[in-house]
């Protein structure tokens, strides 16, 4: 009998923020999970800002190629691709600050405060690092990943419950977001000393 590994957007989201807490959870012992911390919350951020922007279509989410190829189809009265490229999480991060956001009456659209916007961007660059790792020696002074760790919540935060756009369809998803949220965020205060 087959097993299948089955997800949707929301366990996406939820997941990656879960494997960041987890990793969080190892940095103290272990600095090199950093990495790992890094690559999971880069995947949160990515994720919460797709359920942030999605709406009742992908349109928003998409790449501004994969956009163009659907808005194409759905002006020659074809249906739109079932598939399309995602937008980079730079390209998502500043739909999500634009009237792309203003999907209901009760939306809002990112407003970044204080860092934030510098963490977002240097999240990205550092999961790029590890991602294409190019051969080289590398040292990462660590001080600053506790802010950008914080900073990158509050975004998830906003993105799942104060944006008006993430309806929770399965309260168990729901309740295991806001766990992982508050294990990461206990585990931040350590780790900056």
């Amino acid at each position: 009998m087959p097993t299948y590994l089955r997800t949707d957007t929301s366990d996406e989201a939820v997941s990656a923020l879960e494997m960041f807490a987890e990793s969080l959870g190892a940095v103290a012992g272990d600095p090199y999970r950093w990495k790992w911390s890094i690559i999971a919350l880069h995947g949160a951020v990515q994720a919460f800002l797709v359920l942030g922007l999605r709406g009742s279509n992908n349109f928003d989410v998409l790449s501004p190629r994969s956009a163009e190829i659907w808005a194409a189809a759905v002006n020659a009265g074809d249906l739109p691709p079932a598939d399309g490229r995602l937008d980079s999480l730079l390209g998502l991060y500043a739909k999500a600050k634009s009237n792309r956001m203003l999907k209901y009456t009760t939306s809002k659209r990112l407003e970044p405060r204080g860092t934030q916007g510098a963490s977002v961007k240097m999240l990205n660059s550092l999961r790029n690092d590890f991602i294409h790792f190019v051969p080289k020696r590398w040292s990462i002074d660590v001080t600053g990943l506790p802010l950008i760790c914080g900073d990158c919540l509050d975004l998830i935060e906003f993105l799942g419950w104060d944006s008006g756009n993430v309806t929770w369809v399965d309260d168990s998803v729901q309740k295991r977001a806001r766990r992982a949220v508050a294990d990461a965020r206990r585990q931040i205060p350590s780790l900056r000393s």
